[in-house]
């Protein structure tokens, strides 16, 4: 079962095809739009990943791309987190507290900018 779906309905940052795109929308979900640009990770995004109550969709206007990454520190130990990786296919991660010590010290080689 599908909880928290962070689409931007792009691949490679060209539109989704039709079909890939009917099967995002037929996740019967509360919609949440935030804005993320391309390379970042909003304060934003990660405070509506912090607070999701399943079922949820997050529709980003820019890029989606880094959002595994506040995903996997928001979500439940013992959760899934999975994500499209060009030319290598889906990636799976299970949330545990080793994966989130790892994603949490990439997340600190980030440089802030504006209000993060």
């Amino acid at each position: 079962m599908l909880d928290v779906a962070v689409v931007d309905f792009l691949v490679m940052r060209s539109p989704v095809d039709k079909k890939i795109r009917r099967t995002i929308d037929l996740f019967d979900a509360k919609i949440v739009r935030v804005k993320n640009p391309a390379g970042t990770i909003t304060q934003e995004l990660r405070a509506v990943l912090d607070e999701a109550k399943p079922p949820l969709k997050i529709i980003v206007d820019g890029e989606e791309d880094l959002a595994t990454l506040p995903a996997v520190l928001s979500a439940p130990l013992g959760s899934v987190v999975v994500y499209g990786q060009p030319y290598e296919g889906v990636v799976i991660v299970e949330v545990t507290e080793p994966k989130r010590r790892e994603f949490e010290a990439l997340l600190e080689q980030f440089r802030p900018v504006g209000n993060f």
